[in-house]
């Protein structure tokens, strides 16, 4: 089946929790997978902020080749929600200001983590499995995931700039070509575009949302 690279976007971008398989260096060949909190960057690469004391950062530094796996939040079970796994290797990295301030929108605890041993790390992807339902699953090379268009830190920190005002509870967390994510009570929402937007779309549709929030 042909996926459609929108598709696993959003599920990605929908989801707050992931599941992270290393290499085990305590059990050599055996896989170590460990739940963690995810952030989407603006290529749509996860994110994630890890202690350097936990397994699985000990793990990537010996052998970064890891898979992260997802499951739609609002799946009824892991047999007919979407769900995703991408395999790949992960790099730390340090984040530019911009970068900072997104993943800590999307994830504000990190903050604190930051004040002891937490470190960036980045998926570069290789592949991907993307699976919808029964009969409906294929396989995405990594320049599909990552060779579409692509909305700059720049341009979606004047979005976030020149956003008016939100009710207590409501917060934009961020943009994309293929959508808006946000949140309301705690909850993580994302306002989803059909086919991937230019800027000046995407501005005339956060601007929309905006005014649909307040």
């Amino acid at each position: 089946m042909k996926i459609p690279p929108s598709a696993p976007v959003h599920l990605l971008h929908r989801c707050v929790h992931a599941s992270l398989a290393t290499h085990s260096t305590q059990l050599a060949g055996y896989p170590y997978a460990t739940p963690i909190p995810c952030v989407p960057d603006l290529r749509h690469r996860p994110t994630l902020c890890l202690s350097a004391l936990a397994e699985h950062s000990k793990n990537l530094q010996a052998d970064p080749r890891c898979s992260v796996a997802l499951l739609d939040p609002a799946a009824a079970s892991s047999q007919s929600g979407a769900r995703l796994t991408l395999l790949g290797d992960m790099e730390a990295f340090q984040p530019t200001p911009l970068e900072l301030a997104r993943h800590l929108r999307y994830q504000p605890e990190a903050e604190d983590w930051l004040q002891l041993d937490f470190a960036f790390y980045r998926l570069q992807p290789q592949r991907l499995r993307y699976i919808e339902g029964f009969g409906r699953m294929g396989w995405l090379e990594a320049e599909q995931w990552l060779d579409g268009p692509t909305l700059e830190p720049e341009q979606e920190a004047e979005l976030l700039a020149q956003s008016a005002p939100l009710p207590a509870g409501v917060r934009l967390l961020g943009a994309d070509c293929h959508g808006i994510d946000y949140e309301i009570a705690a909850a993580r929402r994302r306002l989803a575009f059909p086919a991937a937007l230019a800027a000046d779309e995407l501005a005339a549709r956060w601007t929309a949302l905006c005014a649909a929030l307040a």
